[in-house]
């Protein structure tokens, strides 16, 4: 890509998502479905002025790193030790009851293939944290308790999914399991987990101290952006299997070292207001290019909408994959308002299944016709709830600002 071209894509993207969220603001919908929009309206499904590049896609990876930081800068780190156990089980229920029907829909009902059907229900225990979290941000319940357990759930939802990919990714390819490529995965993600805090803690103290001592402006934002590109390249140079390794890698470090980071920082009010404040102006500028990125990622041209199979089998699969998602958030005890909410957002697959789903269909065990209906279930899936979440937040105002 020549670099005038480059300019002329992020120039055409940071516009259509502000224009098209603007939109969707005034129309009372979630600025975030504008932005996702945005994408397919520039991306191949419509104009196909815009390919989902390489350089996309890293700048989109730093925009949902960004919008993590930012989330951990306002967590109370106690209320979201509260809800440890039930985000597990939400967490757990997301997982096993989307695996387990999307598995049974596929093989016993639409007769895949025992790979296909795995790779098929493997998707749909994908959550997307990013759209999770910025409706929520939307509707300013970041900070509730639902959000709490919304947060906890889709991060080790992410983290389980990541080792299921890996999983089924050997076992499709290799026609058996290879515990150590597999365990690999795991034991880095579970070293991450343990270490994240430990390392965040002394960053965050490193951060403040050159803060104190520097004389000159930007230190803050220059560090933390510094961060994100060390990651980034960490995440390359990981020893996970080589096609999983950035995806994997991406979701246990980069994404989720920010929210840990975030947290720990929060335990100085003063040094993490000032923080967030020179931070948010760059935070705002990358996140909309991540949203854009899932909509550019869909692609419906590649639909054969005349296709029976299509229309039935994805049909099928949204059906499964909302009510199973959903039902995750009736496994803990809390009221059925505060469950139904959980269970919402939970439902978005966002860019995690789109990864899925592409996988599968360049590892040639997918075919078009089920990575087409796939496709068509991760864009319900991701552009429904927003709008579900709103009507129920906005019906119910009395009850959750008494919350």
């Amino acid at each position: 890509m020549e670099v005038h071209d480059f300019f002329l894509i992020l120039l055409t993207i940071l516009l259509a998502a502000r224009l098209l969220s603007e939109v969707a603001g005034r129309l009372s919908a979630p600025p975030v479905i504008g932005e996702l929009l945005a994408g397919v309206l520039l991306g191949p499904s419509l104009l196909g002025w815009v390919e989902p590049s390489h350089i996309i896609t890293l700048l989109a990876e730093i925009g949902i790193i960004l919008l993590l930081f930012e989330i951990g800068l306002e967590t109370d780190i106690m209320r979201l030790a509260k809800t440890g156990l039930k985000s597990l089980l939400v967490a757990g229920g997301g997982v096993v009851l989307p695996f387990s029907t999307g598995f049974a829909a596929s093989y016993l009902i639409f007769d895949q293939g025992l790979f296909v059907a795995l790779f098929v229900a493997g998707t749909l225990t994908a959550t997307s944290i990013g759209i999770t979290v910025r409706v929520l941000m939307d509707l300013n319940r970041q900070q509730s308790r639902e959000a709490q357990v919304v947060l906890g759930a889709a991060v080790l939802d992410d983290v389980i999914g990541v080792i299921l990919l890996a999983f089924l990714y050997e076992f499709s390819s290799q026609g058996g399991i290879s515990l150590v490529n597999t365990g690999k995965v795991a034991l880095f993600i579970a070293l991450f987990m343990v270490l994240a805090p430990f390392v965040a803690k002394g960053m965050a103290e490193g951060i403040r101290r050159a803060d104190q001592r520097s004389r000159l402006p930007g230190l803050l934002p220059t560090s933390v952006i510094s961060l994100v590109l060390f990651f980034a390249w960490l995440a390359h140079a990981v020893g996970a299997p080589e096609l999983l390794g950035g995806f994997a890698s991406g979701l246990a470090l980069s994404r989720r070292f920010f929210l840990p980071m975030g947290v720990v920082i929060h335990s100085d009010p003063e040094f993490a207001h000032r923080l967030e404040d020179q931070v948010r102006p760059i935070i705002h500028l990358f996140t909309p290019i991540f949203f854009v990125a899932v909509g550019l990622s869909i692609n419906f041209r590649t639909i054969d909408w005349g296709s029976g199979f299509i229309w039935e089998f994805s049909a099928v699969l949204f059906v499964f994959a909302a009510l199973s998602k959903f039902a995750a958030g009736f496994l803990i005890r809390e009221d059925r308002l505060m469950s139904t909410v959980i269970g919402l957002a939970m439902v978005p697959r966002g860019e995690v299944g789109l990864i899925f789903a592409e996988l599968g269909r360049s590892t040639n065990i997918f075919d078009n016709e089920v990575y087409a209906a796939l496709v068509i279930v991760i864009a319900l899936t991701t552009v429904l709830p927003p709008f579900a979440l709103k009507w129920i937040y906005q019906r119910h105002a009395h009850r959750f600002q008494a919350d």
